[in-house]
Protein backbone atom coordinates (compact mmCIF):
# COMPACT_ATOMS: atom_id res chain seq x y z
CA UNK A 1 0.00 0.00 0.00
CA UNK A 2 0.88 3.39 -0.70
CA UNK A 3 2.37 5.71 1.88
CA UNK A 4 -0.80 8.51 2.17
CA UNK A 5 -0.73 11.72 1.67
CA UNK A 6 -0.67 14.43 4.76
CA UNK A 7 -2.29 17.44 6.30
CA UNK A 8 -1.56 19.47 8.87
CA UNK A 9 -3.32 19.23 12.17
CA UNK A 10 -3.03 21.84 14.90
CA UNK A 11 -4.85 21.50 17.98
CA UNK A 12 -6.00 25.25 18.77
CA UNK A 13 -7.91 25.19 21.65
CA UNK A 14 -7.01 28.06 24.53
CA UNK A 15 -4.34 26.81 26.98
CA UNK A 16 -3.64 28.29 30.15
CA UNK A 17 0.14 29.13 30.07
CA UNK A 18 2.40 31.08 32.65
CA UNK A 19 3.79 34.36 31.10
CA UNK A 20 7.24 34.94 32.39
CA UNK A 21 8.07 31.42 34.18
CA UNK A 22 11.05 32.99 36.83
CA UNK A 23 8.73 35.88 38.01
CA UNK A 24 6.18 33.68 38.90
CA UNK A 25 8.42 30.97 40.34
CA UNK A 26 9.51 33.53 42.89
CA UNK A 27 6.34 34.67 43.34
CA UNK A 28 4.97 31.34 44.64
CA UNK A 29 8.07 30.88 46.92
CA UNK A 30 7.80 33.80 48.74
CA UNK A 31 3.95 33.76 49.40
CA UNK A 32 4.94 29.76 50.29
CA UNK A 33 4.88 28.90 54.01
CA UNK A 34 7.72 26.53 52.53
CA UNK A 35 10.09 29.89 52.82
CA UNK A 36 9.44 30.71 56.21
CA UNK A 37 11.29 27.39 56.93
CA UNK A 38 14.88 28.50 54.63
CA UNK A 39 17.13 30.16 57.55
CA UNK A 40 20.29 32.40 56.52
CA UNK A 41 23.45 30.16 55.97
CA UNK A 42 21.29 26.70 55.17
CA UNK A 43 22.58 24.76 53.28
CA UNK A 44 19.83 23.76 51.14
CA UNK A 45 19.58 20.71 48.66
CA UNK A 46 17.72 21.14 45.55
CA UNK A 47 16.74 18.01 43.96
CA UNK A 48 16.78 18.05 39.87
CA UNK A 49 15.29 15.34 38.17
CA UNK A 50 15.93 13.69 34.14
CA UNK A 51 12.67 14.74 32.35
CA UNK A 52 12.29 17.23 29.31
CA UNK A 53 10.38 19.93 31.29
CA UNK A 54 9.55 22.97 29.56
CA UNK A 55 11.95 26.01 31.08
CA UNK A 56 13.23 23.46 33.67
CA UNK A 57 16.37 25.69 33.81
CA UNK A 58 14.74 29.08 34.54
CA UNK A 59 12.81 27.20 37.17
CA UNK A 60 15.63 25.64 38.84
CA UNK A 61 17.66 29.10 39.00
CA UNK A 62 14.73 30.73 40.10
CA UNK A 63 14.53 28.66 43.12
CA UNK A 64 17.81 28.64 43.48
CA UNK A 65 17.85 32.56 43.29
CA UNK A 66 14.99 32.91 45.36
CA UNK A 67 17.01 30.55 48.63
CA UNK A 68 20.33 32.40 47.83
CA UNK A 69 17.87 35.84 48.70
CA UNK A 70 17.31 34.17 51.78
CA UNK A 71 20.63 33.94 52.79
CA UNK A 72 20.55 30.43 52.17
CA UNK A 73 23.37 28.15 50.80
CA UNK A 74 22.06 26.17 48.06
CA UNK A 75 23.46 23.22 45.85
CA UNK A 76 21.79 21.07 43.30
CA UNK A 77 21.32 17.36 43.84
CA UNK A 78 20.21 14.62 41.21
CA UNK A 79 16.91 12.85 42.16
CA UNK A 80 16.51 10.27 39.12
CA UNK A 81 16.73 6.92 40.64
CA UNK A 82 18.53 4.92 38.36
CA UNK A 83 18.81 6.87 35.18
CA UNK A 84 22.18 7.68 33.67
CA UNK A 85 23.25 4.45 34.03
CA UNK A 86 23.07 4.81 37.78
CA UNK A 87 26.16 6.50 37.70
CA UNK A 88 27.74 9.65 39.10
CA UNK A 89 28.94 10.89 35.30
CA UNK A 90 26.08 9.89 33.28
CA UNK A 91 23.83 11.47 35.66
CA UNK A 92 25.95 14.57 35.51
CA UNK A 93 25.47 14.29 31.58
CA UNK A 94 21.84 14.04 31.88
CA UNK A 95 21.25 17.18 34.34
CA UNK A 96 23.88 18.36 32.27
CA UNK A 97 21.72 17.92 29.09
CA UNK A 98 19.05 19.83 30.46
CA UNK A 99 21.03 22.89 31.36
CA UNK A 100 21.43 21.78 34.92
CA UNK A 101 25.32 22.71 35.54
CA UNK A 102 27.13 24.50 37.64
CA UNK A 103 27.53 27.31 35.31
CA UNK A 104 23.72 27.82 34.47
CA UNK A 105 23.00 27.69 37.96
CA UNK A 106 25.90 29.47 40.27
CA UNK A 107 25.84 26.89 42.53
CA UNK A 108 27.74 22.99 42.77
CA UNK A 109 25.92 20.43 41.09
CA UNK A 110 26.39 17.12 43.13
CA UNK A 111 25.73 13.84 41.40
CA UNK A 112 27.02 10.92 43.75
CA UNK A 113 24.69 7.59 44.34
CA UNK A 114 25.10 7.04 47.61
CA UNK A 115 22.00 6.57 49.81
CA UNK A 116 21.40 5.79 53.17
CA UNK A 117 18.26 3.61 54.60
CA UNK A 118 16.45 6.25 57.14
CA UNK A 119 13.65 4.19 58.12
CA UNK A 120 10.56 1.50 57.57
CA UNK A 121 7.50 1.82 55.69
CA UNK A 122 4.16 0.48 56.41
CA UNK A 123 4.86 -2.46 54.42
CA UNK A 124 8.18 -3.24 56.83
CA UNK A 125 10.29 -2.55 53.83
CA UNK A 126 13.43 -0.35 53.79
CA UNK A 127 13.16 3.45 52.52
CA UNK A 128 16.45 4.71 50.88
CA UNK A 129 17.79 8.62 50.66
CA UNK A 130 20.57 10.33 49.25
CA UNK A 131 23.25 10.61 51.38
CA UNK A 132 23.94 14.52 50.14
CA UNK A 133 20.22 15.02 50.45
CA UNK A 134 20.38 13.87 54.15
CA UNK A 135 23.92 16.10 54.94
CA UNK A 136 21.51 19.35 54.10
CA UNK A 137 19.74 21.68 56.28
CA UNK A 138 16.81 21.60 54.12
CA UNK A 139 15.92 19.76 50.93
CA UNK A 140 13.14 20.94 48.20
CA UNK A 141 12.36 19.52 44.46
CA UNK A 142 11.35 20.91 41.48
CA UNK A 143 9.80 18.38 39.13
CA UNK A 144 6.57 18.64 37.00
CA UNK A 145 2.99 16.88 37.95
CA UNK A 146 1.67 14.80 35.39
CA UNK A 147 -0.45 11.45 34.87
CA UNK A 148 2.42 8.23 35.38
CA UNK A 149 3.29 6.27 32.18
CA UNK A 150 2.77 3.19 34.38
CA UNK A 151 -0.31 3.00 36.67
CA UNK A 152 -2.72 4.84 38.36
CA UNK A 153 -3.28 6.09 41.47
CA UNK A 154 -3.69 9.80 44.02
CA UNK A 155 0.09 10.07 43.51
CA UNK A 156 1.71 9.80 39.71
CA UNK A 157 4.42 11.59 38.61
CA UNK A 158 5.33 14.60 41.01
CA UNK A 159 7.03 16.00 44.23
CA UNK A 160 6.37 12.45 45.95
CA UNK A 161 7.27 10.40 43.73
CA UNK A 162 11.10 12.02 42.89
CA UNK A 163 11.01 11.76 46.92
CA UNK A 164 11.02 8.39 46.87
CA UNK A 165 12.49 7.21 43.80
CA UNK A 166 13.53 10.40 42.20
CA UNK A 167 16.32 10.72 45.51
CA UNK A 168 15.59 7.11 46.48
CA UNK A 169 18.58 6.59 44.15
CA UNK A 170 19.46 3.36 42.61
CA UNK A 171 18.32 1.38 45.56
CA UNK A 172 14.93 3.90 46.51
CA UNK A 173 14.13 2.83 42.68
CA UNK A 174 14.69 -0.56 42.51
CA UNK A 175 13.13 -1.47 46.48
CA UNK A 176 9.76 0.08 44.83
CA UNK A 177 9.76 -1.18 41.45
CA UNK A 178 10.52 -4.50 42.76
CA UNK A 179 6.70 -4.66 43.83
CA UNK A 180 5.87 -3.45 39.97
CA UNK A 181 2.68 -1.89 39.55
CA UNK A 182 1.83 -2.02 43.20
CA UNK A 183 4.71 -0.75 44.73
CA UNK A 184 4.42 2.49 42.71
CA UNK A 185 0.89 2.93 43.19
CA UNK A 186 0.33 1.87 46.85
CA UNK A 187 3.85 1.48 48.61
CA UNK A 188 5.84 4.69 47.18
CA UNK A 189 3.04 6.67 49.15
CA UNK A 190 4.16 4.92 52.54
CA UNK A 191 7.60 5.78 51.99
CA UNK A 192 7.09 8.91 51.36
CA UNK A 193 5.31 9.47 55.11
CA UNK A 194 8.70 8.23 56.82
CA UNK A 195 11.11 10.60 54.15
CA UNK A 196 8.86 13.82 55.39
CA UNK A 197 8.47 12.29 58.98
CA UNK A 198 12.74 11.85 58.91
CA UNK A 199 14.76 13.79 56.18
CA UNK A 200 15.17 17.41 55.87
CA UNK A 201 12.41 17.47 52.97
CA UNK A 202 10.97 21.05 53.40
CA UNK A 203 8.94 21.43 50.26
CA UNK A 204 9.00 20.75 46.39
CA UNK A 205 8.24 23.34 43.18
CA UNK A 206 5.70 21.49 41.28
CA UNK A 207 5.19 22.19 37.62
CA UNK A 208 1.94 21.36 35.50
CA UNK A 209 2.27 21.85 31.39
CA UNK A 210 -0.42 22.51 28.93
CA UNK A 211 -1.14 20.27 25.88
CA UNK A 212 1.44 22.33 23.51
CA UNK A 213 4.00 21.67 26.15
CA UNK A 214 4.27 25.13 28.02
CA UNK A 215 4.35 25.88 31.70
CA UNK A 216 0.73 26.37 32.79
CA UNK A 217 1.32 26.56 36.36
CA UNK A 218 3.54 26.69 39.28
CA UNK A 219 2.65 26.05 43.19
CA UNK A 220 5.41 25.14 46.11
CA UNK A 221 3.97 22.89 48.15
CA UNK A 222 4.84 22.74 51.40
CA UNK A 223 5.97 19.03 52.97
CA UNK A 224 2.72 19.69 55.55
CA UNK A 225 0.61 19.85 52.43
CA UNK A 226 2.08 17.79 50.05
CA UNK A 227 -0.06 14.76 50.49
CA UNK A 228 -3.37 16.67 50.37
CA UNK A 229 -2.21 19.25 47.16
CA UNK A 230 -0.73 17.10 45.03
CA UNK A 231 -3.63 14.84 44.08
CA UNK A 232 -5.83 18.02 42.75
CA UNK A 233 -3.05 19.16 40.80
CA UNK A 234 -2.47 15.60 39.20
CA UNK A 235 -5.89 16.14 38.54
CA UNK A 236 -5.92 19.76 36.48
CA UNK A 237 -2.26 17.88 34.89
CA UNK A 238 -4.60 15.57 33.74
CA UNK A 239 -7.03 17.65 31.89
CA UNK A 240 -4.30 19.72 30.11
CA UNK A 241 -2.21 17.11 29.13
CA UNK A 242 -1.55 17.08 25.29
CA UNK A 243 -3.08 14.79 23.76
CA UNK A 244 -3.75 12.94 20.05
CA UNK A 245 -7.08 14.21 19.20
CA UNK A 246 -8.73 10.88 17.57
CA UNK A 247 -10.26 7.83 19.18
CA UNK A 248 -9.13 5.53 16.67
CA UNK A 249 -5.74 5.96 14.40
CA UNK A 250 -4.72 2.60 12.14
CA UNK A 251 -1.13 3.91 11.58
CA UNK A 252 1.17 5.78 13.72
CA UNK A 253 4.52 7.12 13.42
CA UNK A 254 6.53 8.46 15.97
CA UNK A 255 9.82 10.62 14.81
CA UNK A 256 11.24 10.33 18.23
CA UNK A 257 11.41 8.61 21.39
CA UNK A 258 13.33 9.16 24.51
CA UNK A 259 13.53 9.54 28.53
CA UNK A 260 13.00 13.27 27.69
CA UNK A 261 9.98 12.85 26.19
CA UNK A 262 8.64 10.04 28.74
CA UNK A 263 9.79 8.17 31.38
CA UNK A 264 8.65 5.24 28.92
CA UNK A 265 10.17 6.78 26.22
CA UNK A 266 6.60 7.08 24.40
CA UNK A 267 4.19 8.43 26.87
CA UNK A 268 1.21 5.37 27.12
CA UNK A 269 -0.84 8.48 28.09
CA UNK A 270 -0.58 9.70 24.65
CA UNK A 271 -0.25 6.71 22.70
CA UNK A 272 -2.95 4.33 24.38
CA UNK A 273 -0.53 1.43 25.19
CA UNK A 274 0.41 0.37 28.74
CA UNK A 275 2.09 -2.90 27.75
CA UNK A 276 2.76 -3.84 31.10
CA UNK A 277 2.97 -7.12 32.25
CA UNK A 278 0.22 -9.22 33.22
CA UNK A 279 -2.28 -5.54 33.33
CA UNK A 280 -4.48 -4.68 31.77
CA UNK A 281 -4.00 -2.51 28.44
CA UNK A 282 -5.08 1.36 28.16
CA UNK A 283 -8.21 2.92 29.36
CA UNK A 284 -10.61 5.55 28.06
CA UNK A 285 -9.06 9.01 27.06
CA UNK A 286 -6.63 7.49 25.06
CA UNK A 287 -6.51 6.44 21.01
CA UNK A 288 -6.96 2.80 19.71
CA UNK A 289 -3.90 2.36 17.72
CA UNK A 290 -3.25 -0.88 15.85
CA UNK A 291 -0.26 -0.05 14.24
CA UNK A 292 3.06 1.59 15.43
CA UNK A 293 6.53 3.08 13.96
CA UNK A 294 8.92 5.02 15.63
CA UNK A 295 11.88 6.29 13.74
CA UNK A 296 14.75 7.42 16.02
CA UNK A 297 16.05 7.47 19.58
CA UNK A 298 16.80 11.16 21.22
CA UNK A 299 20.38 11.68 22.17
CA UNK A 300 19.26 13.00 24.96
CA UNK A 301 18.65 9.94 26.15
CA UNK A 302 21.95 8.73 25.89
CA UNK A 303 21.84 5.36 24.39
CA UNK A 304 18.29 4.72 26.61
CA UNK A 305 16.14 3.49 24.42
CA UNK A 306 13.53 2.69 27.21
CA UNK A 307 10.15 1.74 25.88
CA UNK A 308 10.69 1.68 22.41
CA UNK A 309 9.48 -2.01 22.15
CA UNK A 310 5.99 0.18 22.44
CA UNK A 311 6.20 0.79 19.08
CA UNK A 312 5.95 -2.55 16.37
CA UNK A 313 8.15 -1.31 13.95
CA UNK A 314 11.58 0.89 13.72
CA UNK A 315 14.82 1.78 12.06
CA UNK A 316 18.26 -0.23 12.20
CA UNK A 317 20.13 2.84 13.38
CA UNK A 318 17.26 3.40 16.36
CA UNK A 319 18.58 0.11 17.44
CA UNK A 320 21.94 0.64 16.63
CA UNK A 321 21.69 3.95 19.03
CA UNK A 322 21.08 1.64 21.83
CA UNK A 323 23.59 1.59 24.89
CA UNK A 324 23.00 -1.81 26.81
CA UNK A 325 24.65 -0.50 30.00
CA UNK A 326 22.06 2.24 30.85
CA UNK A 327 19.30 0.43 28.58
CA UNK A 328 19.50 -2.31 30.63
CA UNK A 329 20.02 -1.15 34.25
CA UNK A 330 17.24 1.60 33.69
CA UNK A 331 14.73 -1.32 32.82
CA UNK A 332 15.86 -4.07 35.22
CA UNK A 333 15.71 -1.63 37.96
CA UNK A 334 11.86 -0.42 36.63
CA UNK A 335 10.99 -4.69 35.67
CA UNK A 336 8.74 -3.22 33.03
CA UNK A 337 10.61 -4.79 30.56
CA UNK A 338 7.56 -5.64 27.55
CA UNK A 339 8.01 -2.09 26.47
CA UNK A 340 11.81 -2.74 25.62
CA UNK A 341 11.63 -5.86 23.55
CA UNK A 342 13.10 -4.96 20.44
CA UNK A 343 10.63 -3.93 17.47
CA UNK A 344 11.00 -5.07 13.76
CA UNK A 345 13.75 -2.83 11.90
CA UNK A 346 14.21 -1.78 8.76
CA UNK A 347 16.94 0.23 7.31
CA UNK A 348 15.29 3.46 5.97
CA UNK A 349 11.99 5.41 7.11
CA UNK A 350 10.26 4.79 4.07
CA UNK A 351 10.27 1.04 4.85
CA UNK A 352 9.41 1.46 7.98
CA UNK A 353 6.12 3.48 7.74
CA UNK A 354 5.06 1.43 4.69
CA UNK A 355 5.22 -1.85 6.42
CA UNK A 356 3.77 -0.01 9.01
CA UNK A 357 0.83 0.99 7.18
CA UNK A 358 0.60 -2.09 4.82
CA UNK A 359 0.24 -4.18 8.20
CA UNK A 360 -2.02 -1.86 10.22
CA UNK A 361 -5.45 -3.54 9.06
CA UNK A 362 -7.26 -1.62 6.85
CA UNK A 363 -6.34 -2.32 3.17
CA UNK A 364 -8.61 0.73 1.59
CA UNK A 365 -5.79 2.94 0.84
CA UNK A 366 -8.46 6.18 0.95
CA UNK A 367 -9.70 5.01 4.80
CA UNK A 368 -6.20 4.81 6.38
CA UNK A 369 -6.50 7.08 9.58
CA UNK A 370 -2.83 7.54 9.31
CA UNK A 371 -0.90 10.04 12.06
CA UNK A 372 2.67 11.21 12.53
CA UNK A 373 4.30 13.13 15.65
CA UNK A 374 7.46 14.13 15.87
CA UNK A 375 7.53 12.51 19.78
CA UNK A 376 4.65 12.29 22.35
CA UNK A 377 5.85 15.39 24.68
CA UNK A 378 5.14 17.51 21.32
CA UNK A 379 1.53 16.99 20.21
CA UNK A 380 -0.24 19.89 19.41
CA UNK A 381 0.82 20.02 15.73
CA UNK A 382 0.09 16.59 13.89
CA UNK A 383 0.42 15.86 10.09
CA UNK A 384 -2.84 13.06 9.19
CA UNK A 385 -4.15 11.44 6.18
CA UNK A 386 -7.27 12.46 4.78
CA UNK A 387 -9.62 10.24 6.84
CA UNK A 388 -8.38 12.17 9.84
CA UNK A 389 -8.21 15.37 8.47
CA UNK A 390 -12.25 14.88 8.11
CA UNK A 391 -12.73 13.84 11.40
CA UNK A 392 -10.29 17.17 13.01
CA UNK A 393 -12.73 19.57 10.18
CA UNK A 394 -15.94 18.89 12.70
CA UNK A 395 -13.66 19.39 15.83
CA UNK A 396 -13.48 22.58 17.37
CA UNK A 397 -10.13 22.21 19.10
CA UNK A 398 -8.15 21.34 15.42
CA UNK A 399 -7.35 23.27 12.63
CA UNK A 400 -6.49 21.73 9.30
CA UNK A 401 -3.93 23.86 7.54
CA UNK A 402 -2.93 23.93 4.04
CA UNK A 403 -3.53 21.46 1.11
CA UNK A 404 -2.76 17.35 1.22
CA UNK A 405 1.22 16.67 0.61
CA UNK A 406 3.24 13.77 0.41
CA UNK A 407 5.70 12.90 2.92
CA UNK A 408 9.37 14.85 2.63
CA UNK A 409 12.01 11.96 2.27
CA UNK A 410 16.05 12.72 1.79
CA UNK A 411 17.67 11.11 -0.85
CA UNK A 412 18.39 7.97 1.54
CA UNK A 413 14.75 7.50 2.36
CA UNK A 414 14.83 8.57 5.50
CA UNK A 415 11.50 11.16 6.60
CA UNK A 416 12.72 14.97 7.03
CA UNK A 417 11.18 15.42 10.10
CA UNK A 418 12.50 18.90 10.62
CA UNK A 419 10.48 19.94 8.09
CA UNK A 420 7.57 18.45 8.97
CA UNK A 421 7.67 20.05 12.91
CA UNK A 422 9.92 22.98 12.59
CA UNK A 423 9.45 23.83 16.02
CA UNK A 424 10.30 20.53 17.83
CA UNK A 425 12.81 19.69 20.12
CA UNK A 426 14.64 17.70 17.07
CA UNK A 427 14.92 20.72 14.79
CA UNK A 428 15.47 23.40 17.90
CA UNK A 429 18.73 20.87 18.01
CA UNK A 430 19.66 20.50 14.66
CA UNK A 431 19.48 24.52 14.13
CA UNK A 432 21.79 25.19 17.21
CA UNK A 433 24.08 22.50 15.15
Amino acid sequence: MDIPAVQLVRQVAPQPAVADVAAEVRRQWLASKTAGRIKPGMRVAVGCGSRGIANYLAIARATVDVLKEQGARPFAVAAMGSHGGATADGQRDLLASYGITEADLGVPVVTDMAAAVVGTNSWGRPVWWDRNALAADAVVLVNRVKPHTDFRGRFESGITKMLVIGLGKRDGADEVHSFGTRGLRDMLPESAKVLVEKTPFVGGVAVLENAQEQTARVEVLDRDDLFDREPPLLDEAKRIMGRIPFPAVDCLVVGVCGKNYSGAGMDPNVVGRMLIEASPEAETNVPRVVRMAVLDVSPESHGNATGIGIADLTTTRAIASIDPGPFRMNNLTARFLWRSKLPLAFDTDREVIAAAVGTCWQPVAADVKFAVIPNTLEVAELWVSAALAAQARGHPGLEVVGAPVPLPFDAAGNLVQEKLFPHSVRARRAKAH
